[in-house]
């Protein structure tokens, strides 16, 4: 840059001592020196400054293309954008509408589950119950036919010594105590008989609760993760059925 700044006071000083053109504000000037001073001036000129001006005056087809490609970018990545957007629509639809059908499977299977318990429980107490019925029946006809024997049996021996005093005194204390005997026994017989329906029926209470705590847990689990608490299942199952006894009746 120097030496541009030395041509261009050279062709001042050329300029400025160059004679003059009579009745003008013209000059004559020697050509060749300034033309060498021009061509000095030229050369001394960096390379950069010639590709500047290419540049500048090729600005505005650069713009252009850089804008076009900005835009060609920018309506890729909204197509990729739209494109994975989508994709994720839909692999969030096949995600819930298959959680969907997990569920609907497991409520189905959980259902099935607990009416096969229920059945299966109204059945064994239907045969508990029958069972307690029959033998309850059986051990009370045995208490009465036993008292009615005694009893017979004890107004035959009441009636064969009637006729003897100290003998029918005797008579009527034994036939008193077998009376008192058979009426023992007939009550005896018969709290057996209530305690051992007593004793299935708590058994069958036992079996039936440990069911319904299954189903209970069951239907937590299913439940388990936005829906109702087990809690309040459970509530609201007791308040349609009651307990378990008066679900079973």
């Amino acid at each position: 840059m120097y030496r541009v700044f030395e041509s261009l006071d050279a062709l001042v000083t050329i300029v400025e001592e160059a004679r003059s053109v009579p009745m003008t504000s013209n000059c004559v000037v020697p050509r060749g020196d300034v033309l060498e001073l021009l061509d000095d001036v030229r050369e001394a000129f960096p390379g950069e400054l010639d590709d500047a001006q290419d540049v500048l005056d090729r600005r505005d087809d650069v713009v252009a293309d850089a804008e076009r490609e900005a835009e060609e970018t920018r309506s890729a990545a909204a197509s990729e954008s739209q494109e994975s957007l989508q994709n994720a629509r839909t692999e969030a639809e096949r995600l819930v509408s298959e959680a969907q059908e997990e569920a609907a499977r497991t409520l189905a299977e959980a259902r099935h589950e607990a009416e096969c318990t229920v059945a299966e429980g109204r059945r064994q107490y239907a045969e508990l119950t029958d069972r307690s019925r029959d033998e309850a029946e059986r051990m009370t006809h045995a208490g009465r036919a036993a008292h009615d024997r005694l009893i017979a049996d004890g107004q035959n021996e009441q009636a064969r010594l009637v006729t003897q005093s100290e003998v029918v005194r005797t008579a009527h204390g034994e036939s008193a105590r077998i009376v008192d005997a058979a009426h023992g026994e007939a009550d005896r017989q018969r709290r057996e008989c209530d305690a051992y329906i007593d004793s299935t029926l708590g058994e069958l209470e036992n079996a039936l609760n440990g069911a319904l705590g299954t189903i209970s847990r069951g239907r937590s689990q299913i439940w388990r993760g936005g829906a109702p608490a087990p809690q309040q299942q459970q509530a609201q199952f007791t308040g349609r059925s009651g307990t378990g006894m008066d679900l079973i009746d």
